[in-house]
């Protein structure tokens, strides 16, 4: 169980995964002291709302902080004695790193750098960082496994979220700082980013427009509720990374190291062909999707699915919120949300 004594900064805490985490920490008792940049990457106001809700909670605090800005950063942690980090700000999106890389080098490398720079010299206790499953890029053989070799993205976005891996792990090597990287898969639910499927795919059914089915429908997603990756996040916390004291560097082990350093799949661990997920979508709004089928686009990766077993092994914990009530949940959000009838 977290020590509720501590104090817990969230990065990106107005995003989707970042707000829920800290509702829960809140609602356990404990402090999280959040930052975010509160970009237009998406709607403002659906993270404006987010933090209406944070800010209820007496041991929140919130700053408006750009991790790029390590003069901001560094005032963050010289003001508050933090103890964990959970880093969640990131410029995410695998198709918008196409039209705007910069954008990426900034936040997802720059912004990594400083946050590992704070977290040096205040000594943290533990690093928790967000990676993704898009690192897995090129890789067919399934499910994957974080003990598979991760070199070949296919998008910006992969590229740097594979960087904060190998940073992250510098960083416990030359300086001790416990790190875990959390590889999340396709995560929904309410409060979710507009961006992705889930999202869109619900306003175009309920609106009666068509929706864009890449890949000719023929996608495979581990889709992964919104309950079961914060779930897992929390007990990660709680799990400082120990070296592995059968890691060799005659066969390297990309999962485990020598040194305080983790990387665990989030995910579902059932991949879901995207022509069901559709369906699924459809009978609980009760209106049909008007399909435009299209081809896979760049950046994107054919199917998904992760292996789970370190994370079971480890934190004893297996994500298990089955796709048609999660999409329930997520739709009821929705409509309420944006007062559908």
């Amino acid at each position: 169980m977290m020590d509720n004594k501590e104090k817990i900064l969230v990065t990106g805490v107005a995003g989707f995964i970042g707000f829920h985490l800290a509702r829960r920490i809140l609602e356990e008792g404990g402090h999280v002291i959040g930052i975010d940049n509160m970009n237009l990457y998406y709607d403002a106001g659906l993270k404006k709302d987010r933090l209406k809700i944070l800010s209820e909670y007496k041991k929140f605090l919130f700053n408006k902080v750009d991790i790029s800005s390590i003069n901001e950063l560094k005032n963050i942690f010289e003001n508050n004695s933090i103890d964990i980090v959970v880093n969640l700000a990131a410029q995410a999106g695998v198709r918008y790193s196409l039209e705007n890389p910069s954008v990426y080098v900034d936040s997802n490398l720059s912004g990594f750098v400083n946050l590992l720079e704070c977290c040096r010299y205040n000594k943290v206790k533990h690093l928790v960082f967000a990676s993704s499953s898009s690192v897995y890029g090129a890789n067919i053989k399934r499910p994957f496994s974080v003990h598979h070799n991760v070199d070949h993205p296919v998008s910006l976005y992969a590229a740097t979220k594979k960087a904060n891996e190998l940073m992250a792990h510098a960083y416990s090597h030359l300086f001790g700082l416990p790190c875990t990287g959390l590889r999340f898969f396709t995560v929904y639910g309410p409060w979710g980013r507009p961006d992705m499927a889930p999202f869109l795919f619900t306003k175009a059914i309920l609106e009666e427009k068509p929706i864009k089915v890449f890949n000719q429908g023929k996608m495979q997603r581990d889709f992964t509720y919104i309950d079961d990756i914060i779930e897992g996040v929390i007990r990660v916390i709680d799990k400082i990374p120990e070296p592995d004291p059968d890691w060799s560097g005659n066969n390297p082990d990309p999962g485990t190291s020598y040194t305080a350093y983790k990387i665990y799949n989030i995910g579902n661990n059932n991949p879901v062909e995207l022509m069901e997920f559709i369906k699924i979508i459809e009978k609980t709004t009760k209106k049909q999707a008007k399909k435009e089928f299209c081809e896979l686009q760049p950046g994107d990766v054919r199917a998904t699915f992760a292996n789970i077993d370190d994370l079971v092994n480890d934190i004893g914990f297996k994500p298990s919120t089955s796709l048609k009530t999660g999409i329930k949940h997520f739709v009821e959000w929705y409509k309420d949300y944006y007062r559908v009838p």
